[in-house]
């Protein structure tokens, strides 16, 4: 099998080119040196030349804030270069995995959201994503959507490496509270995408580490982890206002990977200890 991964220098990808490989499966690596999702020719050009059997999309505009100022940028990386991904994948036939995001979702529910709950996103880069789903599912005849939250791996900042930076220079740190969501290890993303690829149970899918908890239960388990001595004190959301609004509750419920006969993914306590085990290595 061959397997062509865009945003392959971001934190998924290098777990999926690391795995991937690791497996014997042969990796096109694509970072935007390479091809521009943002140019059909290029996206094009570069599928007729490796031909891949599928193709996993990481790649995105991922700046939130950012996004509210800059809406024609997010949607031209977020939808159409989906569209341009989606479109060459099916010009040579191949699988079309498109990575997405809990901020499809409008965060007022108080039960975890299931693949087919309505999406309602409140955010430029929630509509964004949102756009680039639609697109895939409507180019490609086989086409896996994979919504996941709260990233975290090697090679990249994310919360984890936040947190630990701060405890390092700080006594106290402040973390929201009421904001709940599913913390996930890239690793066991990655294990999951690399199975779901070599199936036929094409559709939508909710994949994130198994159960929630808060920013501040996860710093708080960071700190535990670790055995660093920096404080933890929970606040609200109000106290750090920002551009986008981020959803109160993005729980996700992986129904369709109970459905479909696939291994949960592990819970985000297990997935914590599995990346700082690594990191220490």
């Amino acid at each position: 099998m061959k397997v062509l991964i865009t945003g392959a220098n971001g934190q998924l990808g290098r777990s999926l080119v690391e795995l991937l490989t690791a497996m014997g499966i042969e990796v096109i690596p694509t970072g935007r040196d390479v091809m521009d999702i943002t140019s059909w020719e290029q996206c094009r050009e570069h599928f007729l030349q490796h031909r891949p059997d599928a193709v996993i999309h990481g790649a995105a505009y991922t700046a939130v804030d950012r996004a509210e100022a800059e809406p024609d940028e997010a949607y031209r990386v977020n939808a159409a270069g989906t569209r341009n991904v989606a479109a060459a994948a099916e010009l040579v036939g191949a699988k079309c995995c498109v990575i997405s995001t809990d901020y499809v979702f409008d965060g007022t529910a108080s039960t975890p959201y299931r693949e087919f709950d309505p999406p309602n996103p409140r955010t430029i880069y929630g509509r964004t994503k949102l756009a680039g789903e639609q697109l895939a599912a409507s180019l490609s005849s086989r086409w896996f959507i994979v919504r996941t939250a709260w990233l975290y791996g090697p090679g990249g900042q994310n919360f984890v490496e936040t947190m630990l930076k701060l405890a390092a220079e700080r006594e106290h740190i402040d973390v929201v509270h009421d904001q709940l969501g599913c913390p996930t290890h890239t690793a066991d993303l990655a294990r999951f995408l690399a199975e779901l690829i070599q199936t036929e149970h094409y559709g939508l899918y909710h994949a994130a580490n198994a159960g929630s908890c808060s920013w501040y239960e996860f710093a708080s388990a960071i700190m535990e982890e670790t055995g660093l001595p920096a404080q933890i004190h929970p606040c609200t959301t109000a106290e750090f206002p920002r551009p986008a609004p981020r959803p109160g509750y993005s729980v996700l419920d992986a129904m369709a990977i109970r459905a479909n006969g696939f291994a949960p993914l592990p819970p985000w306590r297990q997935g914590l200890k599995d990346y700082l085990a690594a990191r220490r290595k």
